[in-house]
């Protein structure tokens, strides 16, 4: 090996990567950024999960239920009111995850009825749920034991002051068969209400990878197309006709898109013929957005190429957004697991939206006007994409 030409060839290739910051800042960026999504999203625990609690009694076993609730680092109690229509609303929505709904007859202590603790769920964030359910029935469990208690101390308290008559210790003893103690050692039960039925893992996954492939796919695809045609010479030879910056753009975008299309179709073909997954809601419905989330990050591809000079530099600069936008967006995980700046950073991902669109259509049967809110906030990212590429594209480089 010669030394000088091995120290040139080396400086050639360092000064190359110099001449281009935005490659060499994604590079460095790029890994710190994914060991701090694997380090503190996705080691963590699910905390913080938003719920609801309807409270139909005020007593003390009421008070201290909230309290142990409130306490608790896996909830976050958005909302506590005595109308239970309103608390269920808030799950049906999406603006809570769960709803304990209290009973009346929660702070009766005389009573040897069970009483019924609901607890209302979406069950379509199937990860969230495997969280909730067994920690709830923890909780109540506990509280049982304590209701338990006191009402046999309460009982014990009664026998002692009906000793003086022995017809009254008769009847105190009676009042101990066993529909009694059932109702005191079983006081409290809890039953669980999954509004979308028992959502299996599968089905929560399918919605989000179906987003995420129409995500990846058109945003490397854009890569080829542009960047990749600028690299080898192509792009410089189709300018140099009387074709106008739009002509091409729009071009590109068509052609994609039509191919994305017929991507999303094939995916969601095998995701019923493969694993039997159902759409509850309308599959039109569910291809359009699908074709918008295609739209949109086609965009994102062309804001990012307009300026790159080689295929290696849009990749390097589109791979910091492309993998966060995986781990934050709820594909795998939900939101709630990520700590709050993760939590904070998903909301302005498109793919946060695209996921909970397809989501709301596929598991909840939802219309187009529960996820209008996504389907505008996709709007407007695709529209900001695409002017802020029309106008960066340089058709010189």
């Amino acid at each position: 090996m010669e030394g000088k030409k091995f120290l040139w060839m080396l400086k050639k290739d360092l000064l190359s990567l110099w001449r281009h910051p935005s490659r060499m800042i994604a590079m460095f960026l790029f890994p710190i950024i994914m060991i701090t999504l694997f380090g503190y999203g996705m080691g963590g625990s699910i905390e913080n999960i938003p719920i609801a609690i309807a409270e139909q009694s005020d007593g003390d076993i009421t008070n201290e239920t909230l309290m142990a609730i409130k306490n608790m680092t896996l909830f976050e109690v958005k909302n506590i009111s005595t109308d239970v229509e309103a608390i269920k609303e808030m799950v049906d929505k999406g603006d809570v995850k769960a709803a304990i709904i209290l009973p009346p007859n929660f702070d009766d202590m005389n009573s040897t009825q069970i009483k019924t603790v609901v607890l209302y769920l979406d069950s379509s964030d199937q990860i969230a749920s495997q969280a909730i359910v067994p920690a709830t029935q923890q909780l109540f469990n506990q509280i049982n034991a304590m209701v338990s208690a006191e009402k046999l101390d309460l009982l014990q308290v009664q026998s002692v002051g009906n000793k003086n008559s022995s017809n009254n210790l008769t009847s105190g003893n009676a009042g101990l068969g066993s529909n009694s103690v059932e109702g005191i050692v079983n006081s409290i039960n809890l039953q669980v209400n999954r509004i979308y039925g028992n959502i299996a893992y599968i089905d929560f996954l399918v919605p989000a990878i179906l987003a995420m492939t129409v995500m990846m796919s058109c945003m490397m695809g854009m890569g080829q197309s542009i960047a990749g045609e600028r690299e080898t010479g192509e792009l410089a030879r189709l300018f140099m006709t009387p074709t106008s910056v739009a002509t091409v753009v729009g071009g590109k975008i068509f052609s994609k898109l039509i191919i994305e299309t017929v991507k999303a179709l094939i995916l969601l073909a095998a995701a019923i013929l493969l694993f039997g997954i159902t759409i509850n809601g309308n599959i039109f419905l569910a291809i359009g957005i699908l074709v918008l989330g295609a739209l949109t990050f086609v965009g994102f591809g062309i804001m990012v190429s307009a300026t790159a000079q080689t295929q290696e530099d849009y990749t390097q600069l589109v791979m910091p957004f492309t993998m966060p936008m995986m781990f934050v967006s709820g594909v795998f995980y939900p939101i709630e697991t990520m700590p709050w700046i993760f939590q904070k950073i998903a909301y302005i991902a498109p793919l946060t939206y695209l996921n909970d669109a397809m989501r709301g259509v596929m598991l909840k049967g939802h219309g187009i006007g529960d996820v209008w809110i996504d389907i505008v906030v996709l709007l407007g990212f695709l529209i900001v994409f695409f002017v802020l590429g029309v106008i960066r594209f340089n058709r010189d480089v």
